[in-house]
């Protein structure tokens, strides 16, 4: 019961992403015409009809934090306007699955769920808590959203899932006063990604910030490197477990990812520091301290905005990106996404379900920053800055064409889980990054398990 993900030119689709936001990286005074929470002019009206749920009272659950959950609140609070519901936001703990099993085994499921994992969005199925789409969200999606992001919402050829949030995990923010001073130069590639860091450490900062504690950024690391590498059929192979992580593929990207894990000077903290790191704070501590912060660059995707804004940096003048380095011939390009899911047959959950596949629930976030839509019925003048606008454009240009996370591809108790699975072993590769053999076997038993199960 695996959802078919539209595949095809990824790597050469979206290496525009990176172009496109490098170009709005510049110092371009429209930058600052759209300001956080502006849509650029007159607000748009509605453009979808919601019914009226005075009294009803809506739950919805997500693993969510911080100003990402703010932002949403946002979202909600705009649904409770129009249709007179009461709606409270639950927060869950990762792994979601099993947080969701513990509040339907008590009765008390959320209405709907915000899945952050296609294999999260299949074990629901499986498990027959997710409820399918109403016709209304239906409508929504087919007007609103391209084939892929449609099909990596359903299972089995029945839409469950409504996809409202994407990411493009393949960009490195870095630090411009650090750059400037150590006369280092955007890379390209993974030679030239090294050499550049090599250069910023000589100018007495630390070149990379890794969110080591949290293990999903390790799992970014593995695939871009994977994807450029190995190319698109492969990772489509080992996503499915049809070739097994002992693979020589598998080999030769951790070992290319141990050039870095294995200098610890390149590091910042060093991998104990690392691994001490949560994502939040190894995008804060890039972005302050003016030219000598912890770590002159960080890599994650669009959503690292949201950390930036919580410094003094200015995206597009302090906060720069550029596109992950190429280490084969391909540029990757990896996406993510969170999925809105019904746990409850309710008026309630349909209607937010269809309020979240409308453009009008997505300008709401995409104002707010460090948001990205799959939406393309969106107004790019709704995000707040050029370089997230590119991002934006590159992204519903690309149509059906991309790759998704991989780890948010497979069985939730291997990718999705921290303190087991990928996330663990990649944690225990970032401690001993000789041992790729070791880390090959222990990835593979792991998900040995967890395909069989």
């Amino acid at each position: 019961m695996r959802t078919t993900l539209r595949t095809g030119r990824a790597a050469v689709i979206f290496a525009a992403i990176g172009a496109l936001a490098i170009a709005g990286c510049g110092d371009n005074k429209d930058d600052d015409k759209t300001k956080p929470g502006e849509s650029g002019g007159k607000e748009p009206a509605a453009s979808v009809q919601l019914p009226k749920l005075n009294g009803e009272k809506v739950q919805v659950a997500a693993v969510w934090s911080g100003p990402e959950q703010e932002n949403f609140t946002k979202v909600l609070k705009e649904f409770e306007k129009r249709t007179g519901a009461t709606v409270t936001f639950v927060p869950a703990q990762d792994p979601i699955v099993n947080f969701l099993g513990t509040k339907i085994a008590g009765g008390a499921p959320p209405d709907v769920a915000m899945l952050p994992q296609v294999g999260a969005i299949q074990q629901a199925v499986q498990r027959k808590w997710a409820k399918p789409v109403g016709p209304e969200a239906k409508a929504q999606l087919a007007k609103n959203y391209s084939k892929g992001w449609q099909d990596l919402g359903a299972v089995d050829g029945t839409q469950y899932g409504v996809y409202y949030k994407a990411a493009n995990k393949s960009l490195v923010w870095y630090n411009n006063a650090v750059f400037e001073n150590a006369g280092a130069k955007e890379p390209k590639t993974w030679k030239d990604f090294l050499a550049t860091a090599e250069t910023i450490s000589a100018s007495g900062v630390t070149p990379v910030s890794v969110a080591g504690a949290d293990g999903w950024t390790l799992t970014d690391w593995f695939e871009n490197i994977y994807l450029s590498q190995a190319g698109p059929e492969k990772y489509d192979q080992l996503a499915q477990h049809k070739i097994k992580w002992t693979d020589a593929s598998v080999k030769t990207a951790l070992t290319t990812l141990g050039e870095l894990f294995g200098k610890p000077a390149l590091i910042a903290g060093g991998a104990d520091g690392a691994l001490q790191t949560e994502f939040p704070a190894s995008v804060t501590q890039t972005f302050s301290g003016g030219d000598q912060p912890k770590g002159a660059m960080v890599f994650e995707g669009d959503f690292v905005t949201v950390n930036i804004a919580q410094t003094e940096a200015k995206i597009g003048t302090d906060a720069k990106v550029f596109p992950f380095p190429a280490v084969g011939a391909l540029a990757p390009v990896v996406t993510g996404g969170d999925a809105a899911v019904a746990l409850k047959d309710s008026k309630g959950a349909q209607a937010l379900l269809t309020f979240l596949a409308s453009p009008d629930a997505a300008r709401i976030s995409a104002s707010a920053g460090g948001f990205l839509s799959p939406n393309k019925s969106l107004d790019l003048s709704a995000y707040p800055n050029n370089v997230q606008r590119d991002i934006a454009k590159a992204l519903i240009a690309a149509g059906d064409d991309f790759r998704f996370d991989m780890s948010d591809q497979m069985p939730q108790s291997f990718g999705g889980t921290p303190g087991k699975g990928e996330w663990k072993a990649l944690q225990d590769f970032l401690k001993n990054p000789k041992d790729v053999a070791g880390a090959q076997q222990k990835l593979e038993s792991d998900a040995a398990k967890a395909y069989k199960s």
